[in-house]
C-alpha cells in the first residue's frame, strides 16, 4: 500500500530520473498523493508470471501512468463516453477496476443517479480501490466486488460497461462468453468501452510499433532490464488481439456497432453499442 510520501528524488527517484534525463524523457504523469515509484523489475530476478499482488498494487498507479501511452487522456475520454451512454437508474460496470481510478474520474461527469459497480480479480486491488473510494466520499451508490472473468458470471441493469486493459488478461477461450454476458447485462443502446494493447497482422508494423512503445517506456524512466523482465513476465498472461479480431468478437456477441476512438501504435480503444 502507499505510504503517502513521495520517494527521495521526486516521483521517479534520483537514479531513475537521471536515466530518464539521459534519453530525453518527457515529463512523467504524477498521481496525487506521492505514489511510490514502480521498481518491481528494477533488479535481476527469476522469471515468473506477472501477478496483481500486493507489491504490484502498491505501485500500480505509477506503473500505468508510465506504461500506458496517454493514460490520462484515455481516462478523460472514457469518462466523457461513459457520460454519453449512462442512464439514471441503471448501473455502470467497471470490469477490472483496479484501484478505482476510473470510477473516481467519472464521479463528476456521469449522472449521480447512475450506480457504479467495480469488479477485479485481485483482492489486494479491491482493498486499495475501497480505500481510495472511502477517501473521496460520494452520495452515489458505489460498490467493488471480486470477480474472476475466467469463471461464469452474470450482470443486469447496466447502461455502460468499461474494460480498460482487462480483456487482454482473460484467457482467449473465455472471451466470447465474457463479451456475450456483458452485452446481455446491458440495456438496449448500452455501451461497452474497451481499451486494449493490440498486435498487428503485418510483422513489420508489429515490430515497429512495439519498438516505439519500448521507446516511450525508456522516456518514462524504465531501464532495459525492467522492460525485458516485464515483457517476459507478461508473455503468458497478457494475450493481445488485433483490433479487427476485437471488433469481430464484439459484433458477433451482442453488439451492433463498434467505433474506434483512440489509437497509439499498439494501443487502441473502441466503443461498442448494443
Amino acid at each position: 500500500m502507499t505510504s503517502g510520501k513521495e520517494p527521495a528524488g521526486g516521483i521517479l527517484g534520483d537514479a531513475t530520473a537521471k536515466a530518464a534525463a539521459e534519453v530525453g524523457a518527457m515529463p512523467v504523469p504524477v498521481t496525487p498523493g506521492g505514489v511510490p515509484t514502480d521498481d518491481i523489475f528494477a533488479a535481476n530476478q527469476k522469471a515468473s508470471d506477472f501477478k496483481f499482488d500486493s507489491r504490484t498494487v502498491g505501485v500500480f498507479d505509477d506503473m500505468v501512468n508510465r506504461s500506458v501511452p496517454f493514460y490520462g487522456e484515455i481516462q478523460r475520454m472514457t469518462t466523457e463516453l461513459a457520460a454519453d451512454f449512462a442512464v439514471p437508474g441503471t448501473t455502470l460496470f467497471d470490469f477490472g477496476c483496479s484501484t478505482a481510478t476510473t470510477m473516481l474520474a467519472m464521479e463528476h461527469t456521469v449522472d449521480p443517479g447512475v450506480r457504479f459497480v467495480g469488479f477485479d480479480n485481485s483482492r489486494e486491488m479491491i482493498e486499495r480501490a475501497k480505500a481510495k473510494l472511502a477517501a473521496s466520499p460520494s452520495a452515489r451508490e458505489r460498490e467493488v466486488h471480486y470477480l474472476d472473468l475466467n469463471e461464469p458470471f452474470s450482470v443486469e441493469g447496466g447502461s455502460v460497461a468499461i474494460m480498460l486493459f482487462t480483456l487482454q488478461f482473460v484467457r482467449p477461450l473465455h472471451r466470447e462468453r465474457v463479451v456475450r454476458t456483458i452485452a446481455a447485462g446491458l440495456r438496449e443502446h448500452g455501451a461497452l468501452i474497451l481499451v486494449e494493447k493490440t498486435i498487428e497482422s503485418d510483422t513489420l508494423f508489429n515490430r515497429l510499433f512495439i519498438e516505439h512503445y519500448y521507446g516511450m517506456k525508456r522516456r518514462h524512466g524504465y531501464s532495459e532490464m525492467e522492460i525485458s523482465q516485464k515483457r517476459e513476465a507478461l508473455e503468458n498472461v497478457l494475450v493481445p488481439y488485433r483490433m479487427d479480431e476485437n471488433a469481430a468478437l464484439l459484433l458477433s456477441n451482442g453488439f451492433s456497432k463498434v467505433q474506434e476512438f483512440f489509437r497509439w501504435y499498439n494501443f487502441a480503444g473502441v466503443v461498442a453499442v448494443k
